[in-house]
């Protein structure tokens, strides 16, 4: 499980900065679309901790390294273009930036969901990785 700090900066930007489709954060499931609409939904599934300096307490500093993953649900029957686009633009707003105490590098490409084929969407996702230095 990601910080908090994480977890506010990460849905604080997607909500300042992205109105195509709602967003679904984290223990939020029970709000997921049923569908035709499309919608992005962000979860951490990867979240390590790490001391970085050894010292008195309170000026010690921990990095959380990790990925966040978007999912974007496109609308099914449709064509790839919209997801593909909506995936790059998702991709460039996490792309080498930093904001609330978290920084970002270089996202993944978008991989397609397999079971594509069974589902209510045309499911796309990347992976963003990042870092978030604490004192502790």
């Amino acid at each position: 499980m990601p910080l908090k700090l994480v977890v506010d900066a990460v849905e604080g930007r997607l909500a300042a900065n992205w109105k195509k489709c709602p967003v679904v954060g984290i223990n939020l499931a029970g709000n997921v679309p049923n569908g035709p609409e499309p919608f992005v939904q962000v979860s951490y599934p990867v979240a390590n901790g790490e001391q970085l300096t050894v010292g008195a307490p309170g000026e010690n500093v921990y990095r959380e390294t990790g990925a966040f993953r978007l999912v974007v649900n496109a609308r099914r029957g449709k064509g790839v273009a919209e997801g593909l686009a909506w995936a790059d633009e998702l991709a460039a707003l996490f792309r080498g930036q930093e904001f609330g105490g978290v920084q970002t590098f270089a996202p993944s490409s978008p991989a397609i969901d397999d079971r594509n084929d069974e589902g209510k969407y045309f499911v796309l996702s990347i992976a963003v990785p990042y870092h978030a230095d604490i004192l502790g």
